[in-house]
């Protein structure tokens, strides 16, 4: 038998994460928000099992829960990876203030921008680094005050930072902390590295167009007050890869960049449903990525809905599953609620 085929049947045997009920039974079901509320963590009852490698630096994972590695979903694209006494923050939008985003009429581009330390602090205290995805604003508002909050070096486009220190009052103490990057550059940290990739964004309509498109490259604009001034600035993607050799891809939009992703070959990635007006989305993207081992959604919730309380989903994750289990029947789709953990 072949390695590739083994490694097939050897996932298949694996308990199926996307069969079990995250809140079962009545007695569960009576306090489901508190349980999402405290982060329930999703993991297999199978004792774990430590990875180990095949084929050069090709990773084989042993069972879930084995990698060392918690990803926690903060609503949205907000994501926390951590690993040993690492904290890794992606697009970190806690506040959740109301737009109307998913309403039939859309979002209200006059919609005030609000940062509120009330609702951010009880899930967010530390990060090494948070790495921006793009500047619309249920993704940049909150990253400011996180930054000054954990001291984290903040990796964005030249448009993204500039927003951050548009949005903060002090900006000129912060300036340290910022590190522009386009895509393309490979960074190395403490036994890990961070791997920033070109991407684009998510075209909707049927004109296919951006979302608040445009740049502020050139100086930092005034401040911005309310959402449509929190322009695209260009989008990127990231790959993590941990010490144990785990690799970890974000996309914060329905859209991609295939040149960019290149031998990535991610573990887990993270993918956003949509996408409609992008050819082939989810066939290509996951082609692309070389079909990794996990695809965990993100993105999929109606962000006006209370981070507190279990994802109320905008309309295209059965889309999005039927999708993966099409184009890449051996990735396994592993659906994680608010503030809940998965640990590959």
């Amino acid at each position: 038998m072949s390695t590739e085929r083994a490694d097939r049947d050897r996932r298949r045997q694996r308990p199926d994460l996307t069969r079990r009920r995250l809140f079962g039974g009545a007695a569960v079901l009576a306090g489901a928000t508190a349980a999402v509320a405290a982060g329930t963590t999703l993991l297999p009852d199978a004792a774990a099992v430590g990875p180990d490698r095949e084929q050069g630096d090709r990773l084989r994972l042993g069972e879930p829960g084995s990698s060392g590695v918690t990803l926690r979903w903060l609503g949205n694209n907000g994501w926390e990876v951590s690993f040993d006494d690492r904290v890794i923050l992606i697009d970190p939008w806690l506040t959740r203030f109301k737009t109307g985003t998913y309403a039939p009429e859309g979002a209200d581009p006059t919609t005030p921008i609000v940062s509120d330390p009330a609702l951010i602090d009880p899930h967010v205290s530390r990060a090494d680094q948070i790495l921006v995805t793009h500047g619309h604003y249920d993704h940049l508002p909150d990253v400011p005050y996180l930054a000054r909050a954990t001291g984290a070096t903040v990796l964005g486009t030249e448009t993204h930072l500039n927003l951050i220190r548009a949005l903060d009052a002090d900006h000129a103490t912060l300036d340290e902390q910022l590190s522009t990057v386009s895509g393309g550059e490979y960074i190395q940290f403490d036994g890990y590295t961070i791997q920033v990739l070109h991407s684009v964004h998510s075209m909707v309509g049927e004109r296919a167009r951006v979302p608040f498109p445009g740049t502020r490259p050139a100086a930092v604009p005034p401040r911005p007050a309310t959402i449509a001034d929190l322009v695209e600035g260009g989008t990127l993607a990231y790959q993590i890869t941990t010490p144990g050799g785990l690799r970890i891809a974000n996309f914060g939009a329905s859209n991609f960049f295939a040149p960019a992703l290149a031998g990535l070959r991610p573990h887990v990635a993270l993918i956003q449903p949509g996408g409609a007006t992008v050819h082939d989305y989810v066939p290509r993207l996951l082609a692309a990525l070389d079909h990794p081992e996990y695809v965990l959604p993100t993105h999929w919730d109606d962000f006006d809905q209370p981070l507190s309380e279990p994802a109320v989903d905008w309309g295209g994750i059965e889309a999005l599953r039927s999708a993966v289990s099409t184009a890449s029947p051996d990735s396994r789709f592993v659906k994680v609620d608010h503030l809940q953990t998965f640990v590959p």
